[in-house]
């Protein structure tokens, strides 16, 4: 059996954030600032990330911002070592980055979809794999985004669905490589969320006639970040965050047939009444918007 984990509490954490700039990773910041932990943040956007980072300062927080395009080794090493430079340690890491795509598979040009696995599978390793020796020396939590879609698929965003199920394979295989062989005192936790009110279609790379939405009900990203801050300090397994991530999951195992019928259902609930804005999305280049909400705030 593993061992019990100890964390720390969080206004005596320091965490590292990836995918720092909008969604749920920027909420999650804010939040866990506004709550005494020293925040590393990290995305492609540096104009963005050093005004949150100001916004985070200014309110009487710490924060430091790490310029990082977590599909390179390197930099995220090197974000690794920033914090610990500045902060002395690493007490969580959370690999929050992440992006998508809109469109049939048989459409979705390799290049995208290869682009796509970098950033959301490939990253995640690579922020794993670099937060592993820090939180091996005084023990910590490892946070590794999901979905819903890690156990079940979403039609027109299969690559997005297959990266999150490649996300949960290797999570839950590192925790039983760490949590139960090796047991170190690392908690490794996959959080699993339903559709979430960000800026998450309007980042992808569309290759629909309309603009991308989420289907409803979407969560509020509040509810996401407190869910990534409870596992830093009570550490967990995997966690459902919505009710109908919770459906979604158990259906797609008891009812798979069932769960692909209701699926081919939300096809038309993801495309808006309007043409794309923005179809090149941000699977290339940085977003700059610096929102945590999306649709419902627009």
């Amino acid at each position: 059996m593993a061992n019990k984990v100890s964390l720390l509490p969080l206004d005596q954490q320091v965490i590292v954030i990836t995918g720092a700039s909008s969604g749920s990773g920027l909420c999650t910041a804010l939040l866990a600032a506004e709550r005494g932990a020293c925040v590393v943040l990290a995305a492609r956007s540096a104009s963005t990330l050093k005004d949150v980072a100001t916004v985070i300062r200014d309110a009487g927080g710490q924060a430091l911002a790490v310029p990082t395009d977590v599909t390179d080794r390197d930099m995220v090493e090197a974000l690794a070592g920033a914090a610990v430079n500045e902060y002395g340690r690493i007490d969580t890491w959370v690999n929050g980055a992440g992006v998508a795509i809109y469109g049939r598979l048989e459409e979705v040009d390799e290049d995208d979809s290869r682009r796509l696995f970098d950033i959301n599978f490939w990253g995640l390793v690579n922020g794993s794999l670099a937060a592993l020796p820090y939180l091996r020396y005084q023990g910590g939590a490892l946070i590794n985004i999901g979905s819903e879609v890690s156990d079940a698929v979403v039609p027109y965003q299969g690559m997005y669905s297959a990266s999150k199920h490649a996300v949960k394979g290797f999570t839950d295989a590192l925790r039983v490589e760490i949590e139960e062989l090796e047991q170190p005192g690392i908690s490794i936790t996959l959080i699993q969320p339903t559709a979430v009110d960000t800026p998450y279609p309007h980042h992808a790379r569309n290759y629909m006639s309309r603009e991308p939405q989420l289907p409803k009900p979407r969560i509020d990203p509040a509810k996401v970040a407190e869910a990534i801050l409870k596992a830093a300090v009570e550490g967990g397994r995997d966690v459902k965050v919505g009710a109908m991530a919770s459906l979604n999951v158990l259906a797609s195992k008891l009812l798979p047939s069932w769960a692909d019928r209701m699926a081919a259902k939300q096809a038309d609930r993801q495309q808006e009444d309007r043409p794309p804005v923005a179809p090149v999305g941000t699977l290339f280049v940085p977003g700059v918007t610096g929102d945590v909400y999306g649709q419902r705030h627009a």
